[in-house]
């Protein structure tokens, strides 16, 4: 598997923290009796891990994640914390190669969707149908665009560690009739001179309520949104027998 992250990793996570202060509580809520275990897919640094971990302090933890680099901050964020350390076991696959329970509780996939094909989702929606338990729920976001249109070039981040200032900018073409390109720029600037500059670019499939909500009832599976509008997030159920 290609590691879509390889030449990002350092930038991703101290990124990223910014939008779970957003998240964090919707998702916390969307959690709410939630049973276990809980597979977390593309945990990334596992900024969601603490948070699925403080909403549901019993639950057994699968953090899912492919790419060496942000694993290597996963792994060290749950074992900086005694409770992650007993909780969370972080598998080194794709979501699809995953050794996983055979009977699942919650599914988290937050920002991550896209990086899965139509193929591949399907997948996905047959292993919550075959083996989310009765009570169960998926609890995942839908990012823009929800049409493959191009997306000027924005800034996303920025923040300061130390002397050097880091800047994450973005933007994305279409590639065809259900995806698009993300092209990523990651500058870091020291006593306010450029210092670095990494360039990535990946595919991401488009996702739309409307298809979504269609696949999902291929598979009886029932689906409601949940939190803020502009967040995205649904929450997965298995149909009533």
């Amino acid at each position: 598997m290609t590691d879509q992250y390889e030449r990002s990793a350092e930038f991703v996570d101290v990124m990223l923290a910014p939008a779970w202060t957003a998240l964090a509580p919707v998702l916390t809520e969307a959690l709410r009796g939630a049973p276990g275990p809980v597979v977390d897919v593309g945990a990334g640094g596992g900024h969601g891990v603490r948070v699925i971990a403080q909403a549901l302090p019993r639950a057994e933890i699968f953090a899912v994640e492919p790419s060496p680099g942000l694993r290597a901050v996963l792994l060290a964020r749950v074992d900086e914390d005694p409770d992650l350390r007993d909780r969370v076991t972080v598998l080194p696959n794709g979501l699809l190669q995953a050794t996983l329970p055979p009977r699942l509780g919650t599914l988290v996939a937050m920002n991550v969707i896209g990086h899965f094909d139509p193929a591949e989702r399907r997948t996905i929606w047959r292993l919550l149908a075959e083996r989310l338990l009765p009570d169960g729920r998926a609890v995942l976001n839908l990012q823009p665009p929800a049409e493959p249109v191009a997306v000027p070039h924005t800034r996303f981040s920025e923040l300061r560690i130390g002397r050097r200032r880091y800047e994450g900018w973005g933007r994305a073409e279409p590639a065809g009739p259900e995806r698009i390109t993300w092209h990523m720029t990651y500058r870091a600037f020291q006593d306010g001179e450029p210092a670095e500059e990494v360039e990535v670019e990946y595919a991401w499939w488009i996702l739309g309520p409307d298809r979504f909500k269609a696949e999902l009832a291929e598979h009886d599976l029932h689906v409601t949104p949940t939190g803020p509008t502009d967040l995205g997030l649904w929450s997965i159920t298995r149909s009533p027998v």
